[in-house]
């Protein structure tokens, strides 16, 4: 339970490709957590729903449009910096090829992943893949 603090709202992108394989990508320096790996999204504006926040930040970072995902699990993991509610979306369809716009690394992996450190919130969704066999 989140208390007295704010909950910052999140969508968050699981891309898995036809091999199983799933992106992360890693924080860029100047933000909280920099250089840690993370499945890529960003904060809900607001009135904007999960999946319209998934479509416009996987396009704003990665230059990705969503053909097909689906709302998976979610998450509340309580940073130092912020209280979020993670709503993480499992992405099967995509146009394009993930380009790191905000000067990014991304990388294509499997369970277990070979980069590090995740973020924290990422451990549990890697599991989560590894119970499903991706």
């Amino acid at each position: 339970m989140s208390g007295a603090r704010p909950v910052t709202e999140v969508a968050v992108g699981v891309l898995v490709r036809g091999d199983g394989r799933f992106l992360l990508a890693q924080r860029p320096s100047g933000k909280p957590y920099e250089g840690y790996w993370e499945f890529p999204g960003g904060k809900l504006e607001p009135g904007e729903s999960v999946e319209a926040a998934l479509a416009r930040e996987l396009h704003e970072e990665l230059g990705l449009d969503i053909t097909a995902s689906a709302r998976w699990h979610v998450l509340e993991h309580d940073y130092p910096h912020a209280y979020v509610r993670l709503h993480f979306c499992k992405v099967t369809g995509w146009n394009g090829e993930p380009v790191g716009r905000e000067g990014q690394a991304f990388c294509w992996e499997t369970v277990p992943v070979t980069v590090a450190p995740l973020l924290p919130a990422t451990i549990p969704v890697v599991e989560w893949l590894g119970a499903e066999g991706v």
